[in-house]
């Protein structure tokens, strides 16, 4: 094996890593926010990244991104939400073919609802992580970027 093949393995190994990590946090993200909540970690992230606009509102390109969906798949996920009264859609007044959407006060209510439990399973999750030894080096990677107190 050469350097080259020793650079692919090291990038598969991290890569490898990664996603072991993103697994065991996602599978027990899922079943809290499902089970506590009726909230998938996908419905759960659209209401969060709409909640972080400080009532404002989000063009669904922009929710697509901060999602990690398709433009398709994010239109299904946001009709699914406005169907349960969580969010709304806003014709943009400046570009008629533009989508904003919005948290509804109900939307507002779950995610606050909601957030605790999220929290409290991404500590447990990352916990669980740093214990187990093949994973602990990135979650310690992770926690440095956490941002620090403002001095």
């Amino acid at each position: 094996m050469g350097i080259a093949d020793d650079a692919v393995e090291i990038r598969a190994h991290g890569w490898r890593t990664l996603a072991a990590v993103h697994s065991l946090i996602e599978n027990a993200l899922e079943r809290a926010l499902q089970g506590e909540h009726g909230l998938s970690v996908v419905e759960y992230t659209v209401l969060d990244a709409l909640d972080r606009q400080d009532g404002w509102h989000m063009r669904m390109r922009q929710l697509a991104r901060a999602a990690a969906l398709s433009n398709s798949a994010t239109t299904r996920l946001v009709t699914r939400l406005e169907d349960r009264g969580l969010l709304t859609r806003v014709l943009c007044e400046d570009d008629r073919r533009g989508i904003y959407t919005e948290l509804t006060p109900a939307g507002k209510r779950l995610l606050e609802h909601a957030r605790p439990t999220h929290d409290r399973v991404l500590r447990e999750a990352l916990a669980e992580a740093g214990a187990t030894p093949e994973l602990a080096p990135l979650v310690a990677a992770l926690r440095e970027l956490e941002p620090r107190p403002a001095r």
